[in-house]
Parts: structure tokens; sequence; C-alpha cells
């Protein structure tokens, strides 16, 4: 149905995956998930909510934009989500532009 793969980088949480089945799509759960991975991330301090996602497929960066993610340029990248976008490029996740984004923990 739904699932969220949340790691701890530099930090802060995060999003290593999210997903949700299709015929389950436009129920809130991916906006639910994430919300249960801040207040995860709140319990072990981290300031942000971090991922990586491709910048114009309508269902990755425009839905994270909705629910409060910005994308940071790459001067604002740390080493953790550097890394991370080098190695997505190594396997050829960058034949689409992909980028970081992060929304504060509250």
């Amino acid at each position: 149905m739904a699932y969220l793969l949340l790691e701890y980088l530099g930090g802060n949480a995060h999003v290593e995956q999210l997903s949700v089945h299709p015929s389950h799509a436009r129920q809130g759960l991916g906006s639910e998930l994430l919300d249960v991975a801040e207040e995860l991330a709140r319990g072990e301090g981290a300031e942000w909510l971090t991922l990586t996602t491709f910048r114009d497929v309508p269902w990755n960066a425009p839905y994270y934009r909705r629910l409060g993610f910005e994308e940071l340029d790459s001067n604002e990248l740390d080493d953790g989500l550097r890394a991370i976008l080098e190695c997505e490029a190594l396997v050829g996740l960058t034949r689409w532009p992909r980028i970081a984004m992060r929304r504060r923990v509250n």
C-alpha cells in the first residue's frame, strides 16, 4: 500500500524512499508518512527532513513543494546530499534532472 524509508544523514532525517501503490494514490498516505517521518526526526533532534527527487515529474518535486519542501541550490548541499546525488548519477538516475529538497522539522 505505502512505505517510507528514513535514514539519518549529517544530523538530518533523509527520506530515502517514499512509495504509494497506485491503487492507494491521492488518499493522503504519502503526506501522512512524511508527517510521521518528521515526528521521528523531531525526536532525534534533526533540523531538516531532506530528500532527492526528479525535478520535473509531477508526483515528485511539485508534490513535495506542495508539502512545504524547498529546492536546494548546489551551494546549499551538505556532503551527505552531494554524495547521494553523485551515487544516483552513477546508476543512471540523472537521465532526468534530479534535485535535493528539504523541509524544516517543526
